[in-house]
C-alpha cells in the first residue's frame, strides 16, 4: 500500500540562504514593531553609550527596544522567558536578527533606560495622534491594584524590624570574632554576605525602619505643632481654643508595618481582599488610548484626580497634542468637594456622587443641618440622571475598565517585575504605552494606509 504524504525531511540543509521576511506574515505585530522602532527618537537611550566608537560592542539599542516592546505587548516580561524565546519563537527571532542577548543584558538594559522606557507612553500618543485616535471630547479615570514584587508576609512593624536589624548586627559581631580566633589579623575584617553587599537583606531593613520611623516623627511633630497653636491661642484668650484629642494621622501608630522587600509597596485592600502593590491610575479616551498613566501609594483615588489632570496636560504637551479633555467621567472614589470646587482649568467633571461622608447630621432638635456637599451631590445626579448624563456616564464601562482587563489579561500586568516606586512607574508607563501600540496596530489593519497614486 502507498501513501501520499508530505515530505519530512529535517536533514534537508537550506539550498538558499534563509530570509527572515518569509518567516512571519506581513501583517504581523513584529513588523509592526519594528516600523514603530524606526519612528522613535532613540536619542534618550543613545546618549547612555559612547559615541566614540571604542569599547567592547553592546547590543544595538533599537535591536533590545524592538524585543522589549513586543514583549511586553505580549505579555512576556521575564527577562529570563524572553532569552528563551530569542532562540525558541519566530518572532522573537525576527525582532532580535537571530542574536540572542542573555537575560542578564535585557534586565540591565530595563533598568538603565527606565526613563526612556517610560517615555514611550508619550510617543506612542503622538503616533496615535498622528493616526487620528486621541479623541479628547470625553475620557474616563480610574485606578486599579496592581501588585508588588513583594510578599505580604514581608511586612514588619518597627518593633520587629528593630529585633531583627539588632540579630543581623549580633550574628555579625559573633562572626566576626569567630574569624578572628580562626585566621587571625589578617582576615579579622570580613562581613557576612549580607552585611558586604548593600543591596543585601540589612540594607532593605534598615531603608523600611527608616521608613517607619519618618512616619513617626511626622506624626509627633504635627501633634507638636497643633499643641502649639492651641496654647497660644489660649494664652490669647480665644474662648474656642481647648485641648482636642489627637488625630488620627497625628497619634502614634505601633501597628504600621513596612515591606522588607519593596519598602516603597503598600498594603492595599481590593473587592477580592488584599494585596501589597500600588494603585495605578490611568485616564483614559474613548478610543481606549491612555493619555496619562501614574502610579501611587494612596490606598484611594480621591487625592489623584487633579495629579492626573495634570500628569495628561504634561503627556499631550509633550506629545505635540494641542487638545485638552473637555468632560472626564470617574466613579465615586475621586468623589470630594476640593476635587469638584477647587481645581483650576478643570474640565467637565461627571463624578459619581459617594455615599460615605456626612450627608446632613441631624440637629439635637430634630432638624437637619445643612451639608455643603448636598448642593453639589444634587445637582450632579441631576446631571447623571439626565438622558445625556446618562449616555454619557455609561461609555465608562467602555473605555477606562476594559483597558484595565486588556493590560491585566492580555499583557500579565497583574504584578509588575520590578521593585521601588520609581521603577514600578516607570515600567506601568511601558506596559500603558505598549497598550497603545497594539490599540494603533489593530487600528492599522482595519484601516490601512491608501496604496500611492501611480503616475
Amino acid at each position: 500500500m502507498a501513501y501520499n504524504f508530505l515530505a519530512c525531511d529535517r536533514d534537508q540543509a537550506f539550498l538558499l540562504p534563509p530570509d527572515l521576511r518569509q518567516w512571519l506574515p506581513a501583517d504581523h505585530l513584529a513588523w509592526f514593531i519594528l516600523d514603530v522602532v524606526d519612528q522613535l527618537d532613540l536619542g534618550p537611550f543613545l546618549a547612555a553609550y559612547r559615541a566614540d566608537g571604542h569599547g567592547h560592542p553592546a547590543y544595538d539599542p533599537k535591536t533590545l527596544l524592538g524585543v522589549l516592546l513586543y514583549a511586553y505587548a505580549i505579555g512576556v516580561r521575564s527577562s529570563r522567558q524572553i532569552q528563551r524565546r530569542c532562540t525558541e519563537d519566530l518572532a522573537f527571532r525576527v525582532l532580535a536578527g537571530n542574536q540572542v542577548p542573555d537575560h542578564v543584558t535585557i534586565a540591565r538594559f530595563r533598568v538603565r533606560h527606565q526613563q526612556a522606557l517610560a517615555g514611550v507612553l508619550v510617543q506612542s500618543l503622538r503616533l496615535c495622534a498622528a493616526a487620528g485616535m486621541v479623541r479628547l471630547g470625553l475620557v474616563a479615570l480610574d485606578g486599579t491594584k496592581v501588585a508588588a514584587n513583594a510578599a505580604d508576609k514581608a511586612n514588619r512593624t518597627l518593633d520587629k524590624l528593630q529585633a531583627e536589624v539588632a540579630q543581623i548586627l549580633a550574628e555579625a559581631a559573633e562572626a566576626d570574632q569567630a574569624e578572628d580566633r580562626q585566621h587571625g589579623p589578617a582576615r579579622g575584617d570580613e562581613l557576612p554576605a549580607e552585611l558586604a553587599s548593600p543591596t543585601g537583606r540589612l540594607a532593605r531593613l534598615r531603608q523600611a525602619k527608616a521608613r517607619l520611623e519618618a512616619e513617626a516623627a511626622e506624626r509627633q511633630q504635627r501633634y507638636q505643632q497643633r499643641v502649639a497653636e492651641l496654647a497660644a491661642a489660649a494664652r490669647a484668650q480665644q474662648p474656642k481654643a481647648h485641648y482636642r484629642p489627637r488625630r488620627r494621622d497625628e497619634a502614634p501608630n505601633p501597628k504600621a508595618t513596612a515591606n522588607v522587600t519593596d519598602p516603597d509597596s503598600r498594603f492595599l485592600s481590593t473587592r477580592k481582599g488584599s494585596v501589597q502593590g500600588y494603585n495605578a491610575q490611568a485616564m483614559v479616551t474613548e478610543g481606549q488610548v491612555v493619555v496619562a498613566a501614574e502610579l501611587t501609594q494612596e490606598a484611594n483615588d480621591v487625592q489623584q484626580l487633579e495629579p492626573m489632570l495634570q500628569a495628561a496636560d504634561r503627556t499631550l504637551a509633550a506629545a505635540d497634542v494641542p487638545q485638552r479633555p473637555g468632560t472626564l467621567l470617574a466613579d465615586s472614589g475621586y468623589w470630594s468637594i476640593a476635587n469638584l470646587t477647587s481645581i483650576p482649568d478643570a474640565p467637565e467633571l461627571l463624578v459619581w456622587p459617594s455615599k460615605t461622608g456626612r450627608t446632613g447630621k441631624p440637629r439635637k432638635d430634630g432638624k437637619p443641618s445643612a451639608s455643603r456637599s448636598d448642593g453639589l451631590r444634587a445637582a450632579m445626579f441631576a446631571t447623571l440622571r439626565s438622558e445625556p448624563g446618562k449616555a454619557c456616564y455609561a461609555t465608562r464601562k467602555q473605555t477606562v475598565e476594559p483597558v484595565f482587563g486588556q493590560l491585566k489579561e492580555q499583557q500579565g500586568a497583574r504584578r509588575f517585575t520590578r521593585r521601588g516606586l520609581a521603577a514600578c512607574d516607570a515600567e506601568w508607563k511601558l506596559l500603558c504605552g505598549t497598550h497603545n501600540l497594539l490599540k494603533l496596530w489593530r487600528h492599522s489593519r482595519c484601516h490601512p494606509a491608501p496604496a500611492p497614486i501611480a503616475t
